[in-house]
């Protein structure tokens, strides 16, 4: 949402106090007008300009060549290191690529594409994925694409009950697509076809009324999914399906994780997302977690101290990577394509590296890309520290 520009923004702030240097904030509502050309013009080596939210132009979304250039004049090269916004065509990630001659990826995005690489294309069997979460549409291809690679695929979440309503069981007011039946019975044949075991839930907690807030107390009811009331919604899974799923994911190698088994956001209606994360933490599997609401679950059941952001066994998750559209586009079988492959990539929030015009001095993009003098790890370590 659009906020005032007048006050310097606490990330500003935040960035100038990771990187020990003062920050220039361009206050900017164009993002690119006057204030921003006259704070690039007049930096020397060494200092850092951040621009206004990229949002605040209506452009920025549609990916409007117009914005996208202007952009681009601010900067001889241009550095992403946002791997969780790396997914959409945006001007500020994408389009701003066709117009700047030296582009790269950070060493933070180098990171997950290679890690997430080998987990999915090289995994050590056997290899489960776990997808949670509301929409099938918004998983479409990913589901295709596992069911090509992996031993067992795991559907929770509110998508679960598109799938449950295509074998033929009333799901009450539960979540469902209804114009996504017929995929997900194609799907289903898929697995069945290729040998893939899939896993859907076999009960669930389900409740009369929607928590308002979210995180108000609910009264469950558990049931077996072939007997959810007309009257009921389904909002997680129940204590059959944890069990089920944590079997799964202790007799595995390898597990993908991406979406909450149900509203995480409700202590009531978290248990199965915490049984499935217990599970990964325990497991010897190396194991990779989507961002955004499956990592803001881990956090907020505590296991959070149970990461690393390197390989390790036992009771650790391996991969905490910072972005769950990412992490699921990088599934997806056109993947994170970069510039010189025709790129397709998102901001939200929109947050470039881009390296001032005329610098470095021979106008090239050094190997280890740089923000002013800056070495990257610094300023890197705000994108890492900030998420």
């Amino acid at each position: 949402p659009r906020r005032p520009s007048s006050a310097w923004p606490p990330f500003a702030v935040r960035l100038s106090e990771k990187l020990g240097q003062p920050v220039t904030f361009a206050n900017d509502d164009n993002v690119v007008g006057e204030n921003a050309k006259a704070a690039v013009a007049t930096m020397g080596n060494g200092e850092v300009v951040l621009l206004q939210n990229t949002r605040f132009r209506k452009e920025e979304t549609k990916n409007e060549p117009a914005f996208s250039e202007e952009l681009a004049s601010l900067a001889d090269a241009y550095v992403d290191d946002a791997f969780g916004s790396c997914h959409r065509a945006h001007c500020s990630t994408a389009g701003v690529t066709d117009y700047v001659k030296d582009t790269a990826v950070g060493y933070l995005m180098e990171k997950e594409i290679k890690y997430l690489g080998n987990a999915v294309n090289d995994p050590e069997r056997p290899f489960t994925a776990i997808l949670g979460g509301a929409k099938v549409a918004d998983k479409l291809n990913v589901i295709s694409n596992l069911l090509e690679k992996v031993d067992t695929l795991i559907i929770g979440g509110g998508m679960a009950y598109t799938f449950l309503k295509a074998q033929g069981y009333e799901i009450g007011k539960s979540l469902c697509d209804d114009s996504k039946l017929d995929y997900c019975k194609d799907m289903m044949a898929k697995a069945k076809e290729k040998g893939v075991k899939l896993l859907l839930p076999v009960d669930a907690a389900c409740i009369k009324d929607f928590p308002d807030p979210i995180d108000a107390p609910v009264d469950t009811v558990i049931v077996p999914v072939t007997a959810i009331p007309a009257n009921m919604e389904g909002c997680d899974i129940g204590p059959e399906s944890m069990k089920l799923f944590a079997d799964a994911v202790k007799a595995s190698k390898t597990v993908v994780w991406n979406g909450p088994m149900g509203v995480f956001e409700n202590p009531t209606l978290a248990a199965g997302t915490l049984a499935v994360a217990k599970a990964m933490a325990e497991s010897d599997a190396t194991t990779v977690i989507g961002g955004g609401d499956s990592a803001a679950a881990v956090q907020q059941m505590g296991l959070g101290d149970k990461m690393t952001p390197h390989l390790h066994r036992r009771r650790r998750f391996s991969r905490v990577p910072r972005g769950q559209g990412a992490a699921r586009h990088r599934r997806h079988p056109e993947g994170i394509i970069c510039k010189d492959t025709r790129r397709s990539a998102a901001a939200e929030p929109p947050r470039p590296f881009f390296v001032k015009k005329g610098f470095p001095p021979d106008g090239g993009l050094r190997p280890q890309a740089r923000v002013g003098a800056q070495p990257p790890e610094a300023a890197l370590s705000a994108e890492t520290e900030g998420g």
